[in-house]
């Protein structure tokens, strides 16, 4: 897929970054939120589509008029691990889903409406806050 990415941003972004999340008991879920903040509320004429990130893709959530997350929820495998591997018989083999875009483990593609029009934005060098261990099962909402 070959698209026109933007160069810039068509308002300012006061940060980018993104931070993993657990579940605090075993078997809990886990999994990332991106989130993006900008310096003054986002313009109405631009809508946030979806964010492309490590292989997956969301849509946003509007946190205030300055900032925007996305959740990425991981699934967790039910595997069988045993030194007597005829007690793995009835694992899956994973599936492997091609990644839309081509994208480094630092970075995030931001789609976009604008007037009516689909844009992209390639959000380069994104930071990594520290992993939230949520103490209990459910994880809080914003």
């Amino acid at each position: 897929m070959k698209l026109e990415l933007q160069t810039e941003f068509p308002q300012e972004i006061k940060s980018v970054y993104f931070n993993k999340w657990t579940g605090g008991q075993e078997g809990t879920a886990n999994g990332t939120d991106f989130h993006i903040e900008f310096k003054k509320p986002l313009s109405k004429e631009i809508k946030l589509d979806k964010i492309y990130f490590r292989n997956q893709e969301s849509n946003f959530e509007e946190v205030t008029k300055n900032t925007f997350i996305v959740h990425f929820y991981q699934k967790n495998m039910d595997l069988i691990l045993d030194g007597d591997t005829l007690k793995e018989y009835g694992n899956k083999a994973p599936v492997i889903i091609k990644p839309k875009f081509d994208l480094k483990p630092n970075e995030a593609l931001l789609e976009y409406t604008i007037n009516n029009e689909t844009q992209f934005f390639k959000i380069i060098d994104t930071k990594e806050n520290p992993t939230i261990a949520y103490p209990s099962v459910n994880k809080p909402k914003n």
